[in-house]
């Protein structure tokens, strides 16, 4: 009796250098049960060091494996058609002089985004003309409207930001989260492309 077998393949997997990767890692498996803990324990893949950061395992090498492992067999694939591995390193601890450095460059390069911008524009001219209309008085330093103006700037980047410090104010991924996501797929896609020319180029 032919048995059917689904499986789908997970978008991306992190791995550590020199691990073996099974079948339970690169995909989600329904079968009958009495192949399903033998199915799991297929290794698909070994981590060596010519594979560097990137490696693409493709559906078609998975179904190969399991029909050789399990006969009489019909096997349905969901989803995507490639996996990658994304081979994990130890990072390097940063020093605290070079994030220093780092925050310093941040901190001080956005604030000199911010006030070329508003230089750009003309804010302080336009605040002191709002300030003219609305009291009669010229006054070349309009607090009463300056302070809240850079309150209510720095709010607002909590707010598009979504997140003070490492806490998340809400749910909702942030703007920057999402062209993050975006840009994440983007290059996974590039990648799985360009993996499939080099391997046609080997082949041939």
């Amino acid at each position: 009796m032919e048995k059917t077998i689904y499986i789908r393949m997970r978008n991306r997997v992190l791995v550590k250098p020199g691990e073996t990767i099974f079948l339970s890692d690169l995909a989600q498996v329904i079968a009958p049960e009495t192949v399903i803990p033998q199915l799991k324990k297929v290794p698909i893949y070994q981590i060596t060091e010519d594979d560097k950061n990137i490696v693409i395992i493709d559906v078609m090498k998975i179904i190969g494996i399991i029909s050789q492992l399990v006969k009489d067999t019909e096997i349905q694939t969901v989803g995507p058609p490639q996996t990658i591995i994304e081979v994990v390193y130890k990072k390097k601890m940063m020093t605290y002089p070079l994030f220093l450095l780092i925050w310093f460059l941040l901190f001080f390069g956005s604030a000199m985004a911010i006030m070329n911008f508003h230089d750009d524009v003309s804010m302080q001219s336009v605040q002191e003309k709002l300030y003219t209309i609305i009291t009669g008085v010229k006054d070349p330093k309009p607090w009463i409207f300056q302070i809240p103006y850079s309150i209510g700037l720095g709010l607002g980047m909590i707010l598009f930001f979504n997140h003070v410090f490492k806490k998340r104010i809400n749910e909702e991924p942030s703007p920057l989260e999402v062209e993050m996501f975006n840009y994440q797929t983007s290059l996974d896609n590039y990648v799985i492309i360009h993996e499939n020319r080099e391997s046609m180029k080997r082949i041939k």
